[in-house]
């Protein structure tokens, strides 16, 4: 088990990265809970969403990448 320090310092060291992931994945759940609010959908099209968040991810920072080292 890691503790607080260790934990704190790769924080530290990656902070951006665990920035932009806390982002992407609240506003990816905001999303799909406000798009599933006003549509009414079906509960199991819900958590489908949410789990193609993982590959949403993935993809985009994948494409990003792609994108910038081609400069």
């Amino acid at each position: 088990m890691t503790s607080v320090r260790e934990w704190i310092r790769e924080a530290r060291e990656d902070r951006w990265g665990l920035l932009v992931d806390l982002v992407f994945a609240i506003v990816w759940v905001t999303v799909v809970d406000l798009i599933f609010r006003v549509l009414e959908g079906p509960d199991w099209a819900y958590y489908l969403f949410m789990l193609a968040g993982i590959a949403a991810y993935f993809l985009f920072f994948m494409s990003l990448e792609l994108a910038t080292s081609e400069r």
